[in-house]
């Protein structure tokens, strides 16, 4: 197969092109563009946070750039590098199946990294590698340019998130993601301050067997009692309404709970009506406050008259305001609110209770954390939630890819913002590379210290 080299220190480094789809024509790569543009400038939610003149002077530098890639990947490429600017986690483009990317196989190679303590960690490799390359060992240079910068220059400007930690947490896991026959060159720095250097190239590994091992596949809903008073239950997805079946199940051994454990740091969301069901049963509230909603609403009309409304007039007029905000597209529909009555006739779990969160807790199982807010026999513990919700518009583009556009915006009831900036725990725990270590769970740890205070 021909091969076509760039130079070291691209993002593609060695490719193998003939594995790449190349059927997009020039006005097909145009049209895609101008789809994305045009949808965000209609549907996205959070139009008014984007400075509009970057945003459309970087599309109209796109139109020809666009129209020169080399193959389907540069392009949608540059469309992720485009979405990426919106800075929102429910807006994204996606690949086209045709174009496959591999993470952490590298043939003789496999390396698992994630972001820990703001560096980039090897925290598991495949078995006969163990040695080589010890759990723990930092990546520190990539093709001859340290880690840090080459993050900033060639991974972060591609990924669509709402908050900086998810965006450090993505661009850190994603460190050395290519195509098959991509070459990395890679610097090691071991637990013992050893350097060492690996020329790695994408490639199916056939060894299984990894270290450390594998955890086991999270269920639906995990359960089990921490002690003879604490119940630990770990609710893994909103996707699947049977979690609230397997949950009821469980009832009459949560009953006999004196403290209980929710861990929502694997739970990347869903439906949120499948949660709220179960945090009825964990409140003697008769009703339940979730996030206020609201989306945009473009009146033509509206916005033809607005042209001619100064900032000035719209200050004390309705009518003047409304055409004003719809010329800006910034008039926003206000979903009805109102509180969730709660109409459960079953023994409730009102007890002591830790709820655990991290990044990975996001969309419907933040819209659980809202609906918490208020309950005093519940506390936060752990990181920052993910920060992003909302109900995407998905569309195809050309060539069989897709993206999709938040059209929603959720706060809290009284307006609070957390899309952007996560929901905050009431106690910090943050995991350490001492913790990856010695195998420890800081965020389980403190939870039991905390309800077992709170049960003396």
């Amino acid at each position: 197969m021909k091969h076509f080299f760039l130079i070291l220190f691209s993002f593609l480094t060695t490719l193998s092109f003939g594995q790449i789809p190349n059927k997009l024509t020039p006005t097909d790569k145009v049209f895609g563009l101008s789809k994305f543009w045009q949808e965000v400038n209609y549907n996205f939610v959070y139009l008014d946070k984007v400075d509009r003149t970057m945003w459309d002077n970087r599309y109209r530098e796109l139109i020809p750039i666009v129209q020169n890639t080399k193959n389907d990947y540069e392009y949608y490429r540059e469309l992720q590098k485009f979405c990426a600017l919106l800075k929102d986690g429910h807006t994204n483009v996606y690949f086209p199946k045709g174009i496959e990317q591999m993470n952490t196989m590298f043939g003789e190679y496999r390396i698992f990294i994630e972001n820990i303590d703001g560096k980039a960690i090897i925290v598991r490799t495949n078995f006969s590698k163990k040695d080589e390359i010890p759990f723990g060992s930092e990546v520190i240079e990539v093709n001859g340019i340290a880690t840090k910068k080459y993050i900033e220059e060639n991974l972060a400007p591609y990924i669509s998130s709402s908050t900086d930690y998810v965006l450090k947490d993505w661009s850190i896991g994603r460190l050395l993601t290519g195509l098959d026959g991509e070459t990395f060159k890679i610097k090691i720095k071991k637990p013992n301050n050893k350097i060492l250097e690996l020329n790695l190239t994408h490639k199916k590994t056939e060894e299984k067997e990894v270290y450390p091992a594998f955890e086991p596949d999270r269920q639906l809903l995990d359960f089990k009692w921490i002690n003879n008073q604490i119940a630990y239950m770990s609710l893994n997805s909103f996707e699947e309404v049977k979690i609230d079946s397997l949950f009821i199940q469980k009832l009459p051994e949560l009953y006999k709970a004196k403290a209980l454990i929710v861990d929502l740091r694997y739970n990347g969301g869903g439906n949120t009506d499948i949660g709220g069901i179960i945090l009825q049963y964990l409140t003697n509230d008769k009703v339940l406050y979730g996030s206020k909603s609201s989306s945009r609403l473009h009146i033509p009309t509206f916005k033809a008259w607005g042209k001619f409304v100064e900032p000035k007039d719209s200050l004390k007029n309705d009518w003047n305001k409304k055409t004003y905000l719809n010329f800006k597209d910034k008039f926003m529909y206000n979903f009805d609110y109102k509180a969730d009555t709660i109409k459960l006739d079953a023994k409730r779990i009102v007890v002591p209770t830790v709820l655990l969160m991290g990044h990975n807790t996001a969309s419907a199982a933040e819209d659980f954390l809202i609906y918490a807010d208020n309950q005093k026999h519940m506390t936060k513990i752990g990181e920052n939630s993910f920060g992003s919700t909302g109900q995407p518009f998905v569309f195809d583009l050309p060539g069989g890819g897709s993206a999709r556009i938040c059209t929603k915006k959720d706060t809290y009831p009284d307006g609070r913002e957390f899309v952007g900036y996560g929901i905050k725990p009431d106690i910090i725990v943050k995991r350490t590379l001492n913790d990856y270590l010695s195998k420890k769970d800081p965020v389980m740890e403190k939870a039991i210290e905390h309800l077992k205070q709170k049960l003396k």
